[in-house]
């Protein structure tokens, strides 16, 4: 089985003055705005990190959700925030990490195997596996009570 998913940014002028907008083959998400001061400032609108860590949130919470249900633990809810840092190299910019940071609700299980089954579940992910040993990719579990 094979899926293709598609997504389309243009961008117009030059970095400092520039701008570009991304839009989705899906239509889900409607067209968004980019430039250098939503990338590397706070203007509104938004930036290549922010749809990567969006999109490595919901793939890592359907892999756990499919590890624990897989592994005999159905959760009632996984809720994964992703941070995407991006550091200035000698070459340029990076993308060195993204933090996962995971909250699930899981009856019966204890924090302890939680944390095992956040770890084993981030290497059945696909972003996490299209990102390794390219990018730190670090897992936070957390239980809630």
């Amino acid at each position: 089985m094979m899926f293709n998913r598609r997504a389309q940014a243009v961008w117009t002028s030059d970095i400092p003055t520039g701008g570009g907008t991304i839009t989705f083959n899906s239509k889900a998400i409607p067209p968004v705005g980019y430039s250098a001061g939503t990338r590397f400032g706070d203007l509104p609108g938004s930036n290549p990190e922010e749809l990567l860590a969006g999109a490595h949130s919901a793939c890592y919470s359907m892999a756990f959700t499919a590890f624990l249900g897989t592994n005999g633990h159905p959760s009632t809810s996984i809720d994964t925030k992703a941070v995407c840092t991006v550091e200035q190299v000698e070459t340029g910019f990076k993308i060195t990490k993204i933090r996962l940071q995971v909250v699930g609700t899981v009856p019966g299980l204890a924090q302890e195997q939680f944390a095992s089954y956040a770890h084993e579940a981030e290497k059945t992910c696909p972003v996490s596996n299209a990102l390794r040993n390219n990018v730190e990719i670090i897992v936070e579990p957390t239980l809630a009570t």
